[in-house]
C-alpha cells in the first residue's frame, strides 16, 4: 500500500485533466460530495482516501473506453480500477474519432483483447466465455489478457459497443456473475448491470489474479464508504468493516 498522500497521476487522472482542459464550462456534478476536493481521489479533502491507495501488480490489464463526461463524474469507478491495476489504459470515446493510442495499445502483441459485453449484442461466432488458451508452441509466449471494460451509461456503452470500428474484430467476452451488484452511488434498473471497479474485479477473477480482485472489490468499499460519509458530512471510520477488509485484502496479496 502506498504511504504517500499524493499518488502520481494515473491514466484516469490524465483523461480527467485533459477533458477539463477542453472544457468551455465548470462541470457540475449532481448529488456528489460538496467542498473543496482532493485532486488525488476526487473526495472533499477531509475525506481524502490517498493515503490508503493499494497497487497490485498484475498480469492482466484493464483498457477503460470512457463515455465523454465520465471522467469528470465524482462517482466514476474506473478511477479506482486505474488506482489499483498498473498496467490500466484509460481512452476518451467519440463516435467521429478515435484516439490513435487505442490502436497502438490493440495492436501490441504482448496483448489478447477481449472487450466485455454482454453476448446478445454480439455475433455468436465471437462470443467467449473463458479467457483464450495459451498457443501449444511453448516458443510462442502466451499474450497477457487486456479487458476492455466500456464505461459510462448503459445506454453510452451500447453505442460506444457499436460505433467503435476497432472492437469489431475483438472476442466478446460475456461474463456470468453469481452475484448481483453492492454498488451504492448510482441507481440502475437492473441488478445485473455492475459498475465499472466490479466488472474489472470479476475478469481478474477470471484470469486467476484473485487477490488483485479482492483488493479492488475493498478499494471500492473503502471508497464508498468516505464518499457517502462525506455527502452525509460525518466522518469517516478508518477502523471500520471497509478499512478492516482492505488491510486484510493488501496483507493476503503481500503474502502470496
Amino acid at each position: 500500500m502506498t504511504d504517500h498522500t499524493h499518488p502520481v497521476p494515473h491514466a484516469v487522472a490524465r483523461l480527467r485533466a485533459d477533458r477539463l482542459a477542453r472544457s468551455t464550462k465548470p462541470f457540475l456534478a449532481r448529488g456528489g460530495p460538496k467542498g473543496a476536493r482532493c485532486g488525488g481521489c476526487r473526495l472533499p479533502t477531509s475525506h481524502c482516501l490517498c493515503a490508503w491507495q493499494p497497487r497490485v501488480p498484475t498480469q492482466a490489464g484493464i483498457c477503460l473506453l470512457m463515455a465523454d463526461t465520465e471522467p469528470l463524474k465524482p462517482s466514476n469507478t474506473g478511477w479506482l480500477v486505474a488506482d489499483v491495476v498498473p498496467d490500466t489504459a484509460a481512452f476518451g470515446w467519440a463516435r467521429t474519432a478515435t484516439d490513435p493510442g487505442l490502436a497502438a495499445l490493440l495492436a501490441d502483441p504482448q496483448w489478447q483483447p477481449l472487450v466485455v459485453f454482454p453476448q446478445e449484442y454480439a455475433a455468436p461466432e465471437r462470443v467467449v466465455q473463458q479467457l483464450p488458451s495459451p498457443a501449444d508452441d511453448d516458443r510462442t509466449p502466451a499474450r497477457r489478457p487486456l479487458f476492455i471494460l466500456l464505461d459510462g451509461t448503459w445506454a453510452e456503452a451500447r453505442k460506444m459497443f457499436r460505433k467503435t470500428p476497432l472492437l469489431d474484430a475483438l472476442p466478446v467476452l460475456h461474463l456470468q456473475p453469481d452475484q448481483i451488484s453492492a454498488y451504492r452511488l448510482r441507481r440502475s434498473r437492473r441488478n445485473d448491470h455492475f459498475c465499472t471497479s466490479e466488472v474489472a474485479s470479476l475478469c481478474l477473477q477470471l484470469a486467476g489474479e484473485h487477490h488483485a480482485a479482492a483488493v479492488l472489490d475493498a478499494w471500492l468499499d473503502v471508497f464508498t464508504h468516505h464518499y457517502l460519509q462525506a455527502r452525509h458530512q460525518l466522518p469517516a471510520d478508518l477502523q471500520g468493516p471497509a478499512h478492516q477488509q482492505l488491510r486484510a485484502a493488501v496483507a493476503a496479496c503481500a503474502a502470496a
